[in-house]
């Protein structure tokens, strides 16, 4: 497991679009190194106006085709470190790559052709009176072919499953189904890095497995898919990494049983464990278990 250092509008227009506000378009060339594939964080300090320091000092390696989940309490620097992927905030000092692309060299706008980010609060996102356009908003902004458009916003809606909401004002939805639209919104663009900041809140039961469909289908199509999140037991169910953050810094790294087998680590950032984690470390087990198969493997009754 490793620590920092060690391992390798506003928003509606950020999460969707492309084009600058001159008219002109604005591209981003992939690097197509082994080297510089992935996002790279180099020694990332952010401060924000007033002298509040949100990150010190981060450095990440995140590979493609990763599934990541960001815990912490709220402050840590969660949403801040997110928001650097994208190019939203750049650094006060150090370095951040996409693919090899420097993000203080390019525009939010630019950015948004290689990273899709997901709003905590999808009020924020959403401004078309139509679920079908709201969609369509993003790729069609890529400039996209209507047939590659309306094949993309029906790829994206059945992946969370709101296909019979196309027709439907999204603020007529209740707020579980507008979170879905906007992460559909943001699906559409058919971006290599998807970020989804808190997916799970106000969502029920079966809201939360559309969305643990949906991160393992961008997993299976070749994404890197990033989740902030507060849900302990989403993020060691459907993400291959965690990453624990407190007081802008890394504090943790690695597999949800390595992360989660440290309890008096996430403590310092106000995380506890996912419940049968912590169950099977007050039985004495020597293993971290996240699930009910394995607590029981471990305890030899199956």
């Amino acid at each position: 497991m490793q620590a920092t250092g060690i391992k390798g509008t506003a928003a509606k227009t950020t999460a969707a679009a492309t084009a600058r506000a001159d008219g002109k378009s604005e591209t981003v060339e992939r690097a197509g190194s082994l080297d510089t594939a992935g996002i790279i964080l180099e020694d990332v300090c952010y401060e924000y106006p007033g002298g509040v320091a949100a990150l010190k000092g981060i450095s990440l390696r995140i590979s493609q085709n990763e599934t990541v989940a960001i815990i912490g309490e709220n402050g840590a620097g969660k949403t801040t470190l997110a928001k650097h992927l994208n190019g939203l905030l750049k650094p006060t000092s150090g370095r951040v790559f996409v693919d090899g692309v420097d993000t203080r060299g390019r525009t939010c706008a630019a950015m948004a052709r290689l990273v899709g980010f997901v709003f905590q609060n999808p009020d924020d996102q959403l401004f078309q009176n139509q679920v079908f356009k709201e969609i369509a908003f993003g790729p069609r902004n890529l400039g996209y072919p209507a047939d590659k458009v309306e094949r993309l916003v029906k790829w994206a809606a059945g992946l969370v499953g709101i296909e019979g909401l196309l027709e439907r004002h999204p603020f007529d939805l209740a707020l579980a189904q507008r979170k879905l639209v906007a992460i559909a919104s943001v699906v559409a663009m058919d971006t290599p890095y998807v970020i989804l900041d808190e997916p799970t809140t106000g969502q029920d039961y079966p809201g939360t497995q559309k969305l643990a469909t949906l991160v393992a289908k961008l997993h299976a199509a070749g994404k890197t898919v990033i989740a902030i999140t507060h849900d302990m037991e989403f993020a060691a169910a459907h993400f291959a990494r965690v990453i624990a953050l407190a007081g802008g810094r890394v504090i943790l790294d690695g597999t949800p049983n390595e992360v989660f087998s440290r309890p008096d680590e996430l403590a310092m950032a106000s995380v506890e464990p996912p419940q049968m984690a912590r169950l099977g470390q007050r039985l004495g087990l020597e293993e971290c278990v996240l699930d009910q198969e394995a607590l029981l493997r471990a305890l030899g009754l199956v």
